[in-house]
């Protein structure tokens, strides 16, 4: 499973490719297949997303989760203070962070 993850332009959030538009939280995301650099560039190309990048992720029961500990800190948050970190829709989502 592929992941299309950027920056918001405005607020410089972390988003998430929902197949039409960006999303803050990666439960939203979508499998981006073999397109996932085209979208990429057609949508930095519009400035809607600062610096995407295709990712590895693992499809769950709860949703895509990235394969990687980088980008599992960039679609929940901080590991060290679990009081900061955002709050996605998933209740569980903590459950996957190390």
């Amino acid at each position: 499973m592929k992941l299309l993850t950027g920056n918001d332009l405005a607020s410089g959030d972390v988003t998430w490719w929902t197949g039409a538009g960006w999303s803050r939280h990666v439960e939203d995301a979508v499998d981006v297949g073999e397109h996932g650099e085209a979208t990429a560039r057609e949508e930095e190309a519009a400035r809607r997303v600062n610096g995407p990048y295709v990712i590895d992720a693992t499809d769950t029961p709860e949703g895509p989760r990235p394969a990687h500990i980088k980008d599992r800190i960039r679609a929940l948050g901080p590991t060290v203070r679990p009081d900061l970190t955002l709050k996605p829709a998933d209740p569980n989502a903590g459950s996957w962070v190390i």
